[in-house]
């Protein structure tokens, strides 16, 4: 037994070794770092709007993914609206209509929303690694009556941390964020 254990020790040694050398390079995001800036997306998305909010479903959730970057999600609705009851069976037609035209305008104003979200984030995550990705994706809400020709069911956003931090800081034109940002709509 203790002939083996002599044997084992350098081993043991050795990976304890890869173990604590790889644990250091692991950056160290702290659940209160990104609890801070979900509650940040919540008061945005909240109060960017303030005449017409945009009506937020649940809270915003944050996740690193090691080798990746920073995942955020979140379910928006555009704006508040009325639905089916018992008092009202059926939309008429210019609400849906109205609604629609509505909604397709507050997409543009949430997108860039959406951006100055990513350029906060990004500031506020010094321990994510340069290279990784801050991302957000904001499922959208329709009732069954709306008409949503035009309009998508999520979008994503997401960029490279250190090419937002430069946004942020002034070495790169503010006016590059579009070129900085990838977006897609689903």
């Amino acid at each position: 037994m203790k002939r083996a254990m002599k044997r084992a020790a350098p081993f043991l040694i050795g990976a304890a070794t890869v173990v604590w050398a790889v644990a250091g390079q692991n950056p160290r995001i702290t659940r209160a770092t990104l609890r801070a800036i979900e509650e940040s997306f919540d008061k945005r998305v909240l109060t960017v709007s303030p005449d017409s909010p945009f009506k937020l479903l649940g809270t915003t959730r944050g996740t690193y993914l090691n080798g990746y970057g920073v995942v955020f999600t979140a379910e928006v609705n555009l704006m508040v609206t009325t639905n089916l009851s018992p008092f009202q069976l059926e939309i008429p037609k210019p609400y849906v209509v109205k609604v629609h035209a509505q909604k397709l305008q507050r997409l543009t104003l949430f997108k860039r929303s959406m951006q100055e979200a990513l350029l906060a984030a990004a500031a506020s995550l010094d321990t994510v690694p340069a290279n990784e990705q801050v991302v957000l994706g904001v499922s959208l809400f329709y009732y069954k009556w709306e008409d949503t020709a035009g309009l998508p069911s999520q979008v994503v956003m997401h960029a490279q941390r250190q090419k937002l931090v430069d946004v942020q800081v002034g070495r790169v034109n503010r006016s590059a964020l579009d070129s900085v940002i990838q977006i897609e709509e689903l």
